[in-house]
């Protein structure tokens, strides 16, 4: 993988405690976006799992971000959590819709992150293949050790479906290629969400990650409650660029 095909950002822009750390002591909150963005090319949008979006709102978000940059939109938690892929086909296809008019050429991956309780079954699994949309690049992010087996991996690699690699207390670390897309979130450990990877994982990760030969890979931090999203994202940047 060449290192202009590995996308590095985070999951949130607007912890408090990211200034003066990484933002400038008197940047207005106003422009943190902007200089989040001049910073990573990708951001992991996750305001869509609280809200659904629309197409104008989308469009804010096309029109402040630079030629290039790239959005992961994640699934809203209406389908994944609530109706959990059931009787929920018009809000699926009313989302690929509104994330193609509203972030346009700067979409990266669609984002289906499913609950803890989520467990296998069969059925699910069909029922994931069943309903995604292939035209786009979908990552299914699983939190119940069950999902991870030869049988899913198989089944979504056919449908061409990326399994995320996340970092997440109680689950697997081993990294999984079973598309030529790369999709990680670090969301911290052992405290979720708060948790600082030491440099030396960080290091490691990118070891592994660059022998792995994705096509291209998405590594997302999401472990932004506190100053460890962004000390991560900027180790791991550096160590890129480096």
């Amino acid at each position: 993988m060449k290192k202009n095909e590995l996308y590095i950002g985070c999951s949130s822009y607007t912890t408090a405690s990211w200034q003066p750390l990484f933002y400038p002591e008197n940047l207005p909150k106003k422009n943190w976006f902007d200089y989040y963005c001049r910073q990573f090319d990708t951001y992991e949008f996750n305001g869509s799992f609280y809200r659904f979006p629309t197409v104008s709102n989308l469009e804010q978000w096309y029109d402040k971000t630079p030629v290039g940059f790239k959005f992961s939109m994640k699934v809203p938690k209406m389908i994944t959590h609530i109706k959990k892929m059931e009787d929920c086909d018009q809000e699926i296809g009313d989302f690929y819709t509104v994330v193609t008019h509203g972030v346009k050429d700067k979409l990266a991956c669609v984002l289906w992150q499913f609950p803890p309780g989520f467990v296998y079954t069969e059925e699910r699994l069909k029922s994931i293949v069943g309903k995604l949309n292939g035209n786009f690049k979908n990552i299914v992010e699983f939190r119940h050790q069950s999902w991870w087996s030869p049988q899913t991996l198989a089944t979504l690699s056919e449908a061409n479906i990326t399994f995320c690699n996340p970092s997440y207390p109680g689950l697997p670390d081993k990294i999984i290629k079973n598309t030529s897309i790369g999709y990680f979130r670090f969301h911290g450990i052992p405290k979720l969400f708060y948790s600082e990877y030491p440099e030396k994982t960080i290091e490691a990760f990118y070891n592994d990650l660059m022998s792995k030969n994705f096509s291209e890979a998405y590594i997302y931090f999401n472990n932004t409650a506190s100053a460890a999203g962004i000390i991560n994202a900027l180790q791991l940047l550096k160590i890129k660029n480096g």
